[in-house]
Formats: C-alpha cells, sequence, structure tokens
C-alpha cells in the first residue's frame, strides 16, 4: 500500500519537471517569408537595411531570448538567385565576426537546381565573445530561390 503513495508523488515530481517556465514556446509564422518555427518567448520583429558583401537589402529578424540565449530567424530577398547563395556565405562571416569568433565546426552544401530550386546552406558551431561574455554560435544559414535565411 505504501508504493501507491510514493508512485504518485514521484509521477506529479516528473510532471513538474516537465514544466519548466522558463521557456514558454509558441509557434511563429512569418508574415513575410514562407517559415514557420518554435520561439520559447514571444518573439519580436525588426526590419533593417544590410550590407551583405556589397549587397545592399532589406532583412526582417525575429527573435526571442530567454536566461541569456538569444533564438531568431533572420531572412531577405536577393534580387537573383546567385545573389541569394553567395549571401549565405556573408551572412556566416558576418555572424562570426561579430562576436570575434573561431568556427569550430562547418558542414557546407553546395548549391543544386537553377532558379527557384537552388538551395545551399551552411551549418556552423562556433565560439566567441559577445558583451564580455563567452559566446557559442549555433547558426544555419541557407538560400533557397531568391530567399536567403539565418
Amino acid at each position: 500500500m505504501q508504493k501507491r503513495p510514493f508512485l504518485a508523488l514521484a509521477l506529479a515530481g516528473a510532471l513538474l519537471l516537465g514544466c519548466n517556465p522558463t521557456y514558454n514556446w509558441r509557434d511563429y509564422s512569418s508574415p513575410e517569408a514562407p517559415f514557420r518555427v518554435m520561439f520559447p518567448a514571444k518573439p519580436s520583429t525588426h526590419t533593417r537595411s544590410v550590407n551583405l558583401d556589397g549587397m545592399r537589402v532589406e532583412m526582417t529578424m525575429t527573435a526571442a531570448e530567454v536566461e541569456g540565449v538569444t533564438f531568431a530567424v533572420g531572412t531577405g530577398m536577393a534580387p537573383d538567385t546567385a545573389r541569394a547563395q553567395a549571401a549565405v556565405a556573408a551572412m556566416k562571416t558576418a555572424m562570426v565576426r561579430n562576436i570575434g569568433a573561431t568556427v569550430q565546426r562547418e558542414d557546407a552544401r553546395a548549391a543544386s537546381g537553377s532558379g527557384e530550386e537552388a538551395r545551399t546552406s551552411i551549418d556552423i558551431e562556433a565560439l566567441g565573445n559577445a558583451h564580455g561574455q563567452p559566446t557559442r554560435l549555433r547558426g544555419h544559414f541557407e538560400a533557397r530561390g531568391k530567399r536567403f535565411y539565418q
């Protein structure tokens, strides 16, 4: 008989561990770009003009921060697929440079297809320093047709 109260208490404890109040996951669909993602808190969105290796584009960044960890998706549109493909490397270089990082791991996939079917992607892990704090960057950079993402 004593096993039941212990089992109920253990089950209740396990359920409480699964409910982390720090992360309040929510589904987000971009109104501007074809992507859907989960954020751990209510995200904010900002658009600004950026220079990606000589190409000036409007880039929209949607991000949420929880306990010093930033979760973000950035997207923009290039004038053509070739420049969108080039934007992938430019975004990676800019993000690594922003935190003075050293790339620890990189996995690049070459472009395939042409026109709207063209795709290029780079995944990286890098270690650097942002605002005087050690920083780890895990990034995915991708171009699909004229649109690019980070």
